[in-house]
């Protein structure tokens, strides 16, 4: 069943950083796309996020629930969920996972990241790799936030597992995160003067928030099998209060609230409630 870029509209509502303009590189269902993508590649999937906010000194509050969200949407479908982190995040996780399936990623040079990487991929042997608002690195070989302030020193080197040729989906809504590689440099990036991410994925999804791409990826994942398995709009919002509580940040104002980029729990609410209503519509009775 075709969304017609429906589940697109709802995840790119509300877009205060023009990251729409970039859809015309994807195709029209991206979120369609990447959930088939994700289905011809079971059974073991890595789930890596986690974006320290400098401002804090903390992970801030995008990434982290969806990518829970999204690990126990594909747990119910019988996968095997590893989520891979900095140290600064796995806090943020601990709570609500098993703790044996929580990787922290040491944050380190270059060369010991790629080998641990390699390391960390032979043992596992995942199907796919998903990455939910985790800085890549970029054309300069360094990991910026949105306002070109440099965190390679507190940033794990997570995007080395995306060059080992492993079937990858990116979420993203900024320019800066893992999968953006998938976007041209081109005058219009330029323009927004943010240093893109070189790391590419096999699919790209972009949104006004991350968590957002996440939900619209579940969305997706759901028609395709005919089964709603998107998270409920109080357990979300109640996992951002949580995680809020261990010391999340908004990402975009550093502050310590239950906010996601400045985004209010209602307006995140109202988001994953469209999802709903459009899974809704497309199950068949």
């Amino acid at each position: 069943m075709q969304s017609n870029g429906s589940i697109e509209k709802i995840i790119l509502s509300n877009d205060k950083r023009d990251i729409t303009q970039f859809s015309r590189y994807l195709p029209v269902a991206f979120c369609e796309d990447a959930a088939r993508f994700l289905l011809t590649h079971p059974k073991h999937a890595i789930i890596t996020t986690g974006f320290l906010i400098p401002m804090a000194h903390k992970p801030e509050t995008d990434g982290p629930p969806s990518a829970i969200a999204l690990g126990d949407a594909l747990s119910t479908l019988g996968w095997e969920v590893t989520y891979v982190t900095d140290h600064y995040t796995v806090p943020l996780l601990r709570p609500f996972t098993n703790q044996n399936s929580i990787i922290d990623f040491p944050i380190t040079d270059l060369c010991a990241s790629k080998n641990f990487s390699q390391q960390l991929l032979k043992r596992i042997n995942p199907s796919i790799l998903i990455s939910i608002e985790r800085c890549g690195i970029n054309e300069f070989g360094l990991y910026a936030n949105m306002t070109g302030i440099d965190i390679t020193s507190h940033t794990a080197r997570v995007d080395t597992l995306f060059t080992e040729s492993i079937p990858s989906i990116g979420v993203g809504d900024g320019g800066n995160e893992i999968g953006m590689g998938n976007i041209p440099v081109s005058n219009e990036t330029k323009q927004l003067k943010i240093n893109f991410s070189i790391t590419s994925t096999s699919k790209l999804i972009i949104s006004s928030v991350s968590n957002w791409g996440c939900y619209g990826l579940i969305a997706a994942l759901s028609i395709q099998i005919q089964k709603n398995l998107l998270p409920s709009v109080d357990s979300q919002k109640c996992l951002i209060q949580d995680m809020v509580a261990l010391g999340a940040v908004d990402g975009t104002t550093g502050q310590n609230t239950t906010t996601v980029d400045s985004f209010s729990l209602n307006k995140n609410s109202s988001v994953l409630r469209a999802l709903h209503h459009f899974v809704a519509k497309n199950l068949i009775e």
